[in-house]
């Protein structure tokens, strides 16, 4: 998918979730150039192979941002490109000289999406993906999450918006900024949570016997069958049986691997329940 071939991005943001909004971009048919401090990026420490894996395509350019020689260098980069990704706070932006305000009269056809942990006046609070879930009451302590909700719901978020600024150049002539609000991905991707719906005993927390997860003879099985035809196929291929613990007598009598094949041949969303140590 070439839609972005022509586009150059110089992208700022380490760790995530610049780095995946990029490489999705990138995979959109961008050109980019992913600017890294001396020291190189954390996340190729944290995991290497997921740092090569969204860094390929695209240049890598090492510049201390804090020395004249460096923000000269990449003051050329934006000459050139058409989108600017940070993920800095914005106190650090204006001392970096890489604040809109200070970046739009110099490069007028640079668009730029800054990624924040917080909105103002909390813009410069420190943050990470673990204290936004833990605020929105997302996490069963003392486990850690299994995933970087957060982050990867601001990737979305920055890619989306880079888009959207791309487009409104093209169509009205003007370059835009645009905030990508970590802690606000986090509170809407929490939305199910708010509304009750994934609460214990809520419609998709264990209310519904149709949409649970059920031990069976040699682990576990997700069953989705929320719709009335997905049910109805559901409780006739169990015998006719309906509530919570007849159908979980029912998963028990057979191993999960069975009832996958039985969800594939009846076109029931139902899923062996694999373990994380078992996906890599």
């Amino acid at each position: 998918m070439d839609i972005l071939r022509g586009i150059r991005v110089v992208n700022l943001a380490l760790n995530l979730p610049g780095p995946l909004a990029a490489s999705r971009l990138a995979r959109m048919g961008a050109e980019v150039v992913k600017v890294e401090p001396p020291t190189g990026d954390p996340m190729e420490c944290y995991s290497a192979a997921w740092y090569r894996e969204m860094a390929v395509g695209q240049e890598l350019v090492r510049l201390d941002m804090k020395t004249p020689e460096g923000q000269t260098r990449c003051g050329e980069l934006l000459a050139e490109a058409d989108l600017l990704i940070t993920s800095n706070r914005p106190s650090v932006l204006t001392r970096l000289h890489l604040a809109w305000e200070t970046l739009h009269p110099r490069f007028l056809k640079l668009c730029q999406v800054a990624i924040f942990g917080y909105p103002e006046p909390r813009g410069d609070v420190a943050g990470h993906d673990l204290t936004y879930q833990a605020a929105l009451g997302l996490l069963y302590p003392p486990n850690l999450p299994r995933t970087l909700l957060a982050d990867i719901a601001g990737a979305e978020r920055a890619v989306s918006s880079a888009l959207g600024l791309l487009y409104a150049r093209e169509r009205f002539g003007r370059s835009g900024f645009a905030e990508v609000v970590l802690s606000d991905a986090a509170a809407e991707a929490a939305a199910p949570l708010s509304f009750g719906l994934t609460r214990p005993g809520g419609l998709l927390g264990g209310g519904a016997p149709e949409y649970n997860i059920y031990p069976a003879r040699d682990g576990f099985v997700a069953v989705a069958a929320l719709e009335p035809r997905f049910r109805e196929r559901l409780f006739a291929s169990l015998g006719g049986v309906q509530t919570a613990g007849e159908i979980s007598a029912a998963f028990a009598s057979r191993d999960a691997d069975d009832w996958e094949q039985l969800g594939e041949d009846l076109d029931i969303p139902i899923v062996k329940v694999r373990p994380a140590e078992g996906l890599a």
